[in-house]
């Protein structure tokens, strides 16, 4: 579940302040956690896995919590601003580049669409090369898109 809320800021003095923010449960070492996904505007985004229970919270945040119905632009602006997810990507291409160069994308891209559109004969290895690095990845794709939808942003 996604859910919204708006954070209070306190000031005590011209020097002292405080935050009031989520109160997240008391987690054991294997549970999933509550993540704090972005802040559009004053309100603070958070994904909270379906298994957990938020405790009781401070009435100022209570007031302001509501689920979140995401619609793709929504999914689209928590996707841009959320760290989780700008990792994840990031994550994703140096997967691809352990194994693959950006001359090795470029070559493998150039002999797949000379041989779609008959401008090119493909050796005897490049098929299996093209399979190998799409498998690659696809692979690395799914483990990106599997960290996102533990986000729920998929």
């Amino acid at each position: 579940m996604i859910l919204k809320y708006q954070k209070v800021f306190k000031k005590f003095d011209g020097r002292h302040s405080t935050t009031i923010a989520l109160i997240e449960p008391d987690y054991r070492d294997s549970e999933k956690r509550i993540t704090e996904l972005c802040v559009i505007g004053n309100d603070t985004y958070v994904h909270i896995p379906d298994e957990l229970e938020l405790p009781e919270q401070p009435f100022e945040l209570d007031v302001t919590m509501e689920s979140v119905t995401l619609t793709d632009e929504l999914r689209a602006e928590i996707k841009a601003l959320c760290p989780h997810v700008l990792l994840s990507y990031s994550r994703l291409q140096d997967r691809v580049r352990d194994r693959y160069s950006v001359e090795d994308e470029q070559y493998l891209a150039r002999i797949s669409i000379g041989a779609l559109s008959g401008t090119y004969t493909m050796q005897d290895d490049e098929p299996a090369l093209i399979a190998n690095y799409q498998a690659w990845v696809e692979e690395s794709r799914e483990i990106a898109r599997l960290e996102r939808v533990t986000l729920g942003l998929a």
